[in-house]
């Protein structure tokens, strides 16, 4: 029996020499392509990633840092997509900006900037950049800035198909902490909200930017829809103001909404749906929610199963485990990191050592950025909690959620974006 690793002898050696270049090509074309990162929360809207091999734990001062470079106000994520990232950011002349950048290097492949302030009455003690993240379909990539400005642009070079003013042209309501809903991708739809009467949630034709169709007169809040399946029927779900609502994301026709109020109107972290059909959602103020989804006579019964004002999830990402779902809970003063169960509404463990942060899951790992910037690697089941390394990644506010792609993360504060090694 030949031992997996032992070379075959007689093999010339530049016939290996290929044999291992080619495997290598391989398995780098194999990790890029299930590796993408299109749009809010990953290929799957859930915040996990599809990586493999990474360390267990990292040295005292973090993974090895393999390129930085300078990068402006804003708190749009980071995509991947072909070995190329991109985000939003308002630059150095109060432009906002769309960049490509090249993963490997961090060099800019091409930028896309245009004038367009924000509203009148923004909040401008968190900055003024957008906090939007794109959405990437097919060759082209969508975008919205901080003040409802939303472009078309072609992937490859930035180039300008379509736009459109969600405020200004469809009655939106302006936020004190600007536009910070991300579009995402249904059929031949991108789909955005924008909280005008009678079109607070609109269909754009991908192509050509036309109206697919607009629906309902909530008012917007912070959140970005998701798309589920209850019963094999999909559904479109998202926050607003102050409910959370079903829709038929085909026509926009309103299927169900549940109350969900705070002082606010901040209703911001996505819902997620348990394997039994109960949703998940929690906002701050009005606490966490489990809501039973069930189809009936072409209808979908909603019933609340549970609530709780002990986890109160803010501006953070949050990640399903079987039954439990992971995120940091607090609205001001003291932060957890939590598991719930989704299904019951019970508190599995509460972790300290953490100011407000977002999670997402790589390698059965859970990787964490607080807003105090410190990034930390986590052993995290429903039953415990096991720190395995943390360090100071970031010295100013950092919010905006990492990207994993492979072995590489990619992460940014409101000064620059970083790219680290976990292999």
């Amino acid at each position: 029996m030949t031992h997996p690793n032992a070379t075959r002898i007689g093999a010339p050696a530049s016939h290996l020499s290929g044999c291992v270049v080619a495997l290598i090509a391989l398995l780098v074309v194999s990790n890029s392509a299930f590796a993408q990162w299109n749009q809010w929360g990953g290929a799957k809207q859930d915040f996990k990633a599809d990586a493999k091999n990474l360390a267990s734990s990292w040295p005292k001062d973090g993974p090895r840092e393999v390129w930085s470079q300078e990068l402006g106000d804003g708190y749009s994520s980071i995509l991947f997509d072909q070995g190329k990232l991109y985000t939003m950011y308002r630059n150095s002349d109060s432009k906002e900006a769309v960049i490509s950048l090249d993963a490997k290097t961090g060099k800019t492949i091409w930028e896309f900037t245009y004038d367009h302030s924000p509203q009148p009455k923004h909040v401008e003690q968190f900055g003024t950049g957008p906090r939007s993240t794109p959405l990437i379909s097919g060759d082209r990539i969508y975008t919205i800035g901080v003040a409802g400005k939303m472009h078309c642009l072609n992937k490859e070079d930035g180039k300008v198909y379509w736009s459109q003013e969600l405020w200004k042209d469809f009655g939106g309501n302006p936020l004190p902490h600007g536009y910070s809903s991300c579009p995402i991708s249904y059929k031949d739809t991108v789909i955005t909200l924008v909280g005008g009467k009678d079109q607070s949630i609109v269909a754009f034709n991908k192509t050509d930017g036309k109206v697919a169709w607009k629906t309902s007169s909530f008012e917007n809040s912070y959140s970005t829809p998701k798309i589920i399946n209850v019963d094999g029927e999909d559904q479109l779900i998202t926050f607003m103001a102050e409910e959370v609502v079903g829709l038929d994301p085909n026509n926009g026709k309103l299927k169900w909404q549940y109350s969900q109020k705070n002082q606010w109107k901040q209703n911001i972290s996505m819902p997620v749906l348990a394997d039994n059909n109960t949703l998940f959602f929690s906002s701050p103020e009005a606490g966490a929610h489990g809501l039973k989804l069930t189809k009936k006579g072409g209808k979908t019964v909603v019933e609340e199963v549970w609530s709780t004002r002990k986890i109160q999830f803010y501006h953070v990402s949050s990640v399903t485990e079987g039954d439990h779902v992971f995120g940091s809970t607090g609205s001001q003063g003291t932060f957890f990191l939590a598991a719930v169960n989704m299904k019951t509404g019970k508190i599995a463990w509460r972790k300290r050592g953490f100011s407000k942060a977002n999670v997402l899951a790589a390698d059965g790992k859970l990787i964490i950025l607080d807003e105090d910037g410190n990034l930390a690697l986590a052993n995290a089941t429903s039953d415990k909690f096991e720190l395995l390394s943390k360090f100071q990644l970031f010295d100013g506010v950092s919010w905006t959620i990492p990207t994993v792609s492979g072995n590489m993360l990619f992460a940014r504060d409101k000064k620059k974006i970083v790219a680290l090694d976990l292999s």
